[in-house]
């Protein structure tokens, strides 16, 4: 679970909160039934119109990615590459095969069977670089989803707003109508900001870093791979793809060795 994520959440829900409690009138001064149905009614069907229904339904699984997502750690990654090198030089490159099983990550467990077969090294960047290709083609989907989102919201806020007030001038001679028309126009407003801001935005912006983090993750396996073919030096291999790695973390590394 991504603890930056949960946190987030409940500091700006729980913010808001506070000013919505300790205010007059209480929570209940916020709920508004035709309110919530303009703004996540509207957006929930803006959303259908705009996205195939598997993108829609596939939603909550690219929403599990910003919570409970985690990522491999690139040391690690590194190390096992520079360690399949050096068996790979000491052995050969068959030997690699027994290791395959024991190996952190799927994708470098592709990569090294590849090698393992015998395939030529621009079929192994060709097929790698695909699927990393891939990759950032569904999260790039999955972020435009919820960014998409955080457009339709307020919009539909403004709608709500302007339903309200259009309501409120037509019944201006009953002063008992005005205030629920009143509160149309400006919860919907409010839900709307509320939703593109506190979720549908941060969502977006998450899921896009996680992207970056994995594409990364994959182009360095992929440079190691390439380099237990080539069959570089296990030192060799270990420098290269420390180069991945921020020079906070390069630092540390080599302060051990």
């Amino acid at each position: 679970m991504d603890i930056t994520t949960i946190a987030g959440l409940f500091a700006a829900f729980g913010l808001v909160g506070f000013a919505i409690f300790s205010g007059a009138g209480g929570l209940g001064a916020f709920l508004d039934v035709n309110s919530i149905a303009i703004v996540f009614g509207g957006t929930t069907g803006a959303l259908l119109m705009n996205f195939p229904l598997n993108q829609v339904v596939g939603a909550g699984a690219v929403l599990k990615n910003a919570f409970f997502h985690k990522a491999s750690d690139p040391k690690v990654l590194i190390e096992s590459l520079a360690s399949l090198a050096n068996k790979a030089r000491r052995e050969g490159i068959l030997a690699l095969e027994a290791a395959i099983n024991e190996t952190p990550d799927e994708f470098m467990k592709q990569g090294i069977q590849l090698t393992v077969d015998g395939q030529d090294p621009s079929a192994i960047e060709a097929i790698l670089s695909t699927e990393i290709d891939s990759l950032q083609d569904r999260h790039k989907a999955g972020a435009e989803f919820f960014s998409t989102a955080a457009t339709f919201a307020p919009a539909l806020g403004l709608i709500g707003t302007l339903v309200g007030l259009v309501q409120m001038l037509l019944n201006m001679s009953d002063p008992d109508a005005i205030g629920p028309s009143m509160a149309v126009a400006l919860l919907t407003t409010f839900y709307g900001a509320l939703l593109a801001n506190l979720v549908f935005n941060p969502i977006a912006g998450k899921l896009k870093n996680r992207s970056q983090e994995e594409v990364m993750l994959r182009q360095l396996v992929l440079e190691g791979v390439l380099a237990i073919t080539a069959g570089d030096n296990p030192r060799v291999v270990e420098q290269k793809l420390n180069a991945f790695l921020a020079p906070s973390q390069r630092k540390a590394e080599d302060g051990k060795g």
